[in-house]
């Protein structure tokens, strides 16, 4: 296996199926919009620890974990919160405050390992003034963000990056609504990128790396 190291004045990836066993395929390069675009467009993400680490690391698993809109599951519990009207959700209209929201919450960004600094933040604001990144918001009575979820869009997909909750369910019901949204817009995949007992139990499944790009270009 080869990790192979970008040139940031060459807008290119190797091919995914000859990466490490954790996905790992590549590092280097930069967070423009473009190799962005093209990273996603082949189930690539940046993913790299910040205070740890400067140099960009992009991964490619060939198991992915995704949820197919018409097949996303409402608890019981999700429909009482539901019915009760607590919440209201937006799509859209606070990105910049969910990204941060992802960023910080729980303590987040203090902690080892932390992902979703500065400069990735800068990226996908770039992507989201593109039309290729979005947000759901989840407003409390008072109007108050209380949670929320962001991700890229590109063609009938939304690959998932990052949500979070001020209070209890919110980011389920930010991607309950997404997935009800992508059904209603004709969607047809969310990524989730790694498996969590969450998602989990929102309907989520693996499938293999080539059988998701099948989704990925229609």
């Amino acid at each position: 296996m080869t990790v192979w190291r970008l040139d940031k004045d060459i807008l290119a990836f190797p091919d995914p199926h000859y990466g490490e066993d954790d996905g790992l395929i590549a590092v280097g390069g930069d967070l423009s919009v473009d190799r962005l675009l093209l990273a996603y467009s082949n189930g690539i993400f940046p993913w790299y620890g910040f205070k740890e680490r400067q140099e960009i690391m992009w991964f490619c698993p060939m198991d992915r974990f995704v949820i197919f809109p018409e097949k996303i599951h409402v608890s019981h519990s999700m429909r009482t919160l539901i019915n009760h009207r607590t919440y209201h959700v937006t799509y859209n209209r606070a990105f910049n405050d969910v990204i941060r929201g992802c960023s910080q919450a729980d303590g987040r960004y203090n902690e080892r390992g932390a992902w979703l600094g500065e400069d990735m933040i800068s990226a996908y604001e770039r992507l989201h003034e593109r039309g290729y990144a979005a947000s759901v918001d989840v407003w409390d009575k008072e109007n108050h963000l209380v949670g929320g979820l962001y991700g890229v869009t590109i063609g009938r997909s939304f690959f998932g990056e990052s949500m979070f909750s001020l209070e209890p369910s919110a980011s389920k019901l930010a991607l309950l609504y997404l997935a009800n949204m992508m059904q209603d817009r004709g969607g047809n995949l969310i990524d989730c990128q790694f498996e969590t007992p969450h998602l989990r139990s929102m309907g989520g499944e693996h499938i293999p790396y080539d059988r998701y790009m099948e989704f990925i270009r229609l």
